[in-house]
């Protein structure tokens, strides 16, 4: 149902863009979260977005350096990462979540859909 891509190799300063499209349904009443789970350590909430209305959520390690945008008609999420860090390296998750309030979303619990990891490596 969710379709990740756009991972890779990058230098540390550099960026990229992830996507996360949904297949065969509407995502109007979902919040879109991303989440990111580096070697050996547990999964950790990214961001999140409200597809009604766009507003987001930022974890506080990505603030500032991490944009999260939407395209209705493409049914797709962005998440554009800017000033890559070595400690963003990770297998990076979207998700989908009935709408409760965006904070609802961190904990990653009683999500609908996930898509499958896309690897990020930001080398030093």
């Amino acid at each position: 149902q969710l379709q990740a891509s756009g991972g890779g190799l990058v230098q540390a300063g550099g960026s990229l863009r992830l996507s996360c499209a949904a297949s065969a349904r509407t995502l109007r009443g979902y919040v879109m979260g991303w989440f990111r789970q580096p070697p050996g350590k547990e999964r950790a909430f990214v961001a999140a977005i409200r597809w009604s209305g766009g507003s987001t959520h930022y974890a506080d390690s990505v603030k500032g350096r991490f944009t999260l945008s939407r395209d209705n008609a493409k049914n797709t999420v962005y998440l554009q990462m800017n000033s890559l860090k070595s400690e963003d390296t990770a297998v990076y998750y979207c998700a989908a979540k009935p709408d409760r309030g965006l904070p609802t979303i961190r904990d990653g619990n009683r999500v609908d859909y996930w898509g499958q990891g896309t690897l990020v490596t930001v080398s030093s």
